[in-house]
């Protein structure tokens, strides 16, 4: 089965594009990961992809966009929903209708980070490691293998990871 991802946050410019690049090629064939924002910047973060050009994954295609082209008739059908905003920061995180299995994975925001260009470095490079180890363990549940009471019970508990 292929399974239809969605990371949504608020600006869609830097988490969740990190977090669609890095499932697009570490899932593959088995995933399509997409990105979207409830209030979209209209730009990708030049830190967001340097991260991922020093990772080797593709930048191809990557734009900021609004979470309202999934909900039309022609979008893909989702399967997960992850929103990645940061209920510390007091981000206003999208709330997704419809069927999909839905779990929260709070990062911090690295586009907030004000400091010296090291300090923004830092927290783009959290921000894509914590993303990456949170797609990590989401790539190693057995899906076909559980309900989904207990998938929803994973994927939540890898957003406390």
């Amino acid at each position: 089965m292929r399974y239809n991802v969605l990371f949504l946050c608020t600006g869609n410019s830097a988490r969740s594009i990190m977090a669609e690049a890095i499932l697009n090629r570490k899932g593959r064939p088995n995933f399509v990961a997409y990105s979207a924002g409830s209030r979209p910047a209209g730009i990708v973060r030049p830190e967001a992809l340097r991260q991922l050009q020093l990772a080797h994954l593709s930048t191809e295609g990557l734009r900021s966009k609004d979470w309202s082209e999934f909900t039309r008739v022609d979008a893909p059908q989702l399967h997960f929903v992850f929103t990645v905003c940061d209920n510390a920061a007091k981000e206003v995180c999208p709330v997704w209708p419809g069927q999909p299995m839905m779990a929260h994975w709070g990062v911090p925001d690295p586009a907030s980070v004000a400091g010296t260009p090291g300090q923004i470095e830092k927290a783009f490079r959290d921000a894509f490691m914590t993303l990456d180890r949170r797609i990590g363990l989401f790539l190693c549940l057995p899906l076909a293998s559980l309900d989904k009471l207990a998938i929803k019970k994973e994927i939540d508990r890898i957003g406390h990871e």
